[in-house]
């Protein structure tokens, strides 16, 4: 019965990432600690999850030639070592999970907050991030090397929350890089988010902290339904779907970081 439960949530989940395109690790983290999973096991098997779910959307973008790659190595250049890192650290310096669940409870309910904010804003934030727009930014020969500095600090938040891969790395290609159509914003953070989360997934792995049974479940119920809800979400406003997501990831991010 659990299986199908699981499988459930996955459909769940999956149409709803497909219907309003934010990343599943927003929904599916707390949801399986709703469950009453362990929060280690619930954002490394997510993680995981999120990874392969999002390599074929990556191949697609490749197809039509969405992604930028010299992008996609800055932020990795940041952001993948910064995974690594953060595992070892982990490893190296508590000696149980439970040890450090206070690190990954409050960098859930930030990234959830977080994640709440920019979906709110995202209209605004897009009309800030156009090229005729005065607002100062990095001399274009730095951007490079502040897109690797906020890398940085997206692997060591994704991590230990598994969610901020998607909307962050959204928000931080149009702020850098205004002039980038939003069909390779969309595909160049994927691109970014797939390797990330794989590496973080693989890390939790190391530490133990995926259930493979259950991640199993989830792509089952999950993989169809994102198709679904892609072709019903293309038939819907945005202007209704994200503002109701984003209240609800806010009521999330603040039991998680403040109860």
């Amino acid at each position: 019965m659990d299986f199908f439960l699981y499988v459930i949530a996955g459909a769940a989940v999956g149409f709803t990432i497909g219907l309003t395109g934010v990343g599943g690790g927003s929904l599916m983290t707390p949801l399986l600690i709703l469950f009453g999973f362990p929060y280690h096991t619930a954002i490394g098997t997510d993680l995981v999850y999120a990874a392969l779910t999002k390599a074929s959307g990556v191949t697609m973008h490749a197809r039509r030639r969405n992604i930028d790659w010299r992008i996609v190595g800055a932020m990795a250049a940041g952001s993948l070592p910064a995974s690594i890192v953060t595992v070892y650290v982990l490893h190296r310096y508590f000696d149980d999970a439970h040890d450090y669940q206070h690190l990954l409870t409050g960098a859930l309910g930030a990234m959830l907050i977080a994640t709440a904010l920019v979906l709110l804003f995202k209209g605004r934030l897009q009309r800030w991030a156009q090229p005729e727009a005065k607002s100062p930014r990095p001399p274009r020969q730095h951007r490079y090397a502040f897109t690797a500095l906020c890398g940085l600090a997206l692997g060591v938040l994704v991590t230990l929350s598994s969610v901020g891969a998607g909307a962050f790395g959204t928000a931080l290609l149009m702020v850098l890089f205004p002039a980038l159509a939003a069909a390779r914003i969309v595909g160049t953070d994927l691109a970014h988010a797939v390797p990330l989360t794989l590496i973080a997934g693989a890390g939790h792995f190391f530490l133990g902290h995926v259930d493979v049974l259950l991640l199993a479940s989830l792509l089952v119920g999950s993989i169809p339904a994102i198709y679904a809800g892609t072709r019903l979400g293309s038939q819907l406003p945005e202007q209704v779907l994200q503002p109701i997501l984003a209240s609800m990831l806010l009521i999330l991010g603040v039991r998680f970081a403040f109860f």
